[in-house]
């Protein structure tokens, strides 16, 4: 049977906890789901020590187990049975597990039974014992009551966990060579930093090896593109633990690549009738009451006091309840609509900090964000806009190739999570939904992905090595322009409520600067570079001319350096290869005699000579098409 890759996973981490016990006799085992690479296990070592090092002798374990062919034998009991049983096995994670589902404090209603569910690894079990008979026995003496047990059930019975399943049949059905154990890290048991510290082993887990060692390589790549050291070698970002390790500070060089993000993301609004708007960093708390943001993420904002004012702020965790205030202060009639409003702002979020990372996860969050206030049968037009966008600014950075789009719809089992009628919600999924037909938009609807106000489409991209981001997003809410009781004139003179589309193309920019750092590996399209071209006189005789090449390339908006130090060519060129500069030029006695330059392109490796002009030329065309 071909078994989803998610349920090997699963039973992956039972074997994984089957391992660690024997390697471990002491050791108690919490909880262990498959990730969307593999899957972990969380454990209290207690006095014994693990780290990376035991990882050999655990997977060795792990293989064994696998080559075993073991069995899965399911079994159900009830809370007050399973308690029995786990407290003869002194685990008491499991314990809590239970009393916890016992007083409905977990409200996933397929472990709400009265029942639970335990699963034995047994070896050599023979397919015509899988009978409740047999079941019966073991549930009788209990498992653990060994003394009661011949040598063969108590040799054969290797590994017991409670869990939901479901499970594959048998080790036979996974890939001794398809996981690898990744890394140790540090988790509070059920999320809560008041329980216990438990260990947490990642392991990697695929198809097949093939897939394995595809993941590893991609991951192998990663740490070369880390933008994190990149950042720091390029000079492009900075932080300081006197500011706070989350806010990043960008440099210089930062500063230019973030700029032209920005400038060209305007560059596709401003032909569309965008109007570019400015809001301040806080706002009094009623606004985030009246929007419900303080309802919804108040643990998630940052909260100012005033002494002279005497009263409680907020910094901006959104940008949208301050643009309904703007569309609120005008009087606009149905031929007014739709309203666009942009406004690249940053918004702060006191994220965890175990969930922080460079610029892809921080306190300080600039969205390029836009709110347009239109009429319902307006949206779809509106939607297919932004998407036009979307799709024009992905093409620049190389990124639309194998995207798609996530629906994201509510929960029908979780209505509270959500504010607004039924009625307006089948409305807006429904509108968002024939857009994105409309649109021949690749899209999956994803159930309990919507956001509070409104559902969603995320738009879902491959960067260079594989990973995939979640970028792009486009918002349909019908809920709070009718909190802020918004309106405008309809034909009839009457007051009609206006749709709100939220959306943002890159996300945000600090998140978009990481990821394309990482996507182009430190060396950007030419548009983006920060320092474009650097000039390498070969001898001190020849800088006049290297800095009169420089402002002739300066004339032409061309960021370009010179490096006239002492240190030799080869030095000088290998430096400026490390700094990822675009266009290496090389001026000697030939080049200043025939008004040329020695070109290296440290992206394609390749070399030319060429004359100045023509070199200028080539630059202008590269920047204007934005070639990547």
């Amino acid at each position: 049977m071909n078994y989803p890759v998610e349920l090997k996973r699963h039973w992956l981490a039972h074997v994984m906890a089957q391992a660690v016990q024997e390697n471990f006799p002491e050791v108690k085992i919490a909880t262990g789901p498959y990730t969307d690479d593999g899957f972990y296990y969380d454990f209290d070592f207690a006095s014994e020590e693990i780290s990376d090092k035991d990882f050999k002798k655990i997977e060795k374990s792990m293989k064994k187990i696998v080559s075993q062919n073991q069995n899965f034998v399911m079994f159900e009991v009830s809370y007050e049975e399973a308690k029995e049983i786990l407290f003869q096995m002194w685990e008491e994670f499991k314990i809590e597990l239970v009393e916890r589902l016992e007083s409905g404090e977990f409200k996933n209603k397929e472990k709400i039974t009265g029942r639970i569910s335990f699963y034995l690894n047994v070896w050599k079990w023979k397919s015509t014992e899988k009978n409740s008979a047999t079941q019966a026995f073991l549930k009788e003496k209990w498992f653990f009551a060994f003394e009661d047990m011949d040598g063969d059930q108590v040799k054969n019975l290797k590994f017991i966990d409670m869990c939901t399943g479901p499970h594959v049949e048998s080790t036979a059905n996974l890939d001794a060579n398809s996981f690898k154990l990744a890394r140790i890290a540090w988790a509070y048991w059920l999320w809560n930093s008041e329980n216990i510290q438990l260990t947490r082993i990642y392991a990697f887990a695929f198809e097949n090896k093939e897939q394995l060692d595809k993941h590893l390589h991609m991951l192998e790549e990663a740490k070369k593109r880390d933008h994190r050291i990149l950042g720091k070698k390029l000079k492009l970002f900075t932080t300081s633990d006197l500011v706070w390790s989350w806010l990043p500070l960008m440099q210089p060089k930062g500063m230019i690549i973030r700029k032209a993000i920005e400038d060209y993301l305007w560059d596709l609004h401003k032909n569309r009738w965008y109007d570019r708007v400015w809001t301040p960093h806080l706002a009094k708390e009623e606004l985030y009451q009246t929007s419900w943001h303080a309802g919804k993420y108040l643990e998630d904002m940052f909260s100012v006091y005033g002494w002279t004012s005497k009263e409680n702020f907020f910094l901006k965790p959104m940008n949208c309840p301050h643009h309904m205030q703007i569309f609120a202060d005008n009087q606009f009639s149905y031929r007014d609509m739709p309203i666009r409003y942009f406004e690249p702002a940053t918004v702060y979020r006191d994220e965890k900090t175990g969930q922080l990372s460079g610029l892809t996860r921080v306190r300080s969050i600039t969205q390029d964000d836009g709110h347009l206030f239109c009429r319902v049968s307006q949206i779809q037009e509106e939607v297919g806009a932004i998407v036009e966008i979307v799709k024009e600014f992905y093409k620049t950075f190389g990124l639309l190739e194998g995207y798609w789009v996530s629906l994201s719809v509510r929960d029908p089992e979780t209505p509270e999570k959500y504010i607004g009628w039924n009625d307006v919600w089948e409305i807006a999924e429904k509108s968002l939904e024939e857009a994105a037909k409309a649109q021949g938009l690749n899209y999956r609807e994803m159930p309990g992905e919507a956001a509070f106000y409104g559902p969603k489409l995320d738009f879902m991209f491959q960067d260079a090595i594989g990973r995939e981001w979640q970028l792009a997003t486009i918002q349909c809410d019908f809920n709070q322009p009718n909190r802020f009781e918004l309106s405008f004139k309809n034909e009839d003179n009457e007051d009609e409520q206006p749709v709100v589309i939220h959306r943002a193309i890159s996300g945000s920019l600090e998140r978009f600067m990481g990821i394309m750092i990482e996507h182009f590996a430190g060396t950007f399209p030419l548009w983006l570079a920060p320092e474009q071209v650097r000039l390498v006189p070969v001898a001190e005789n020849f800088a006049d001319y290297a800095f009169d090449v420089k402002k002739k390339l300066e004339a032409q908006w061309v960021r370009v350096t010179v490096d006239a130090s002492t240190d030799s060519l080869n030095k000088k060129v290998r430096n400026a290869e490390q700094m990822h500069v675009n266009y290496i030029l090389v001026v000697g006695e030939e080049e200043v005699k025939n008004s040329s330059v020695a070109v290296r392109n440290y992206k394609t490796k390749e070399q030319s000579v060429m004359k100045i002009e023509g070199f200028t030329e080539m630059l202008e065309s590269e920047i204007i098409e934005k070639k990547l």
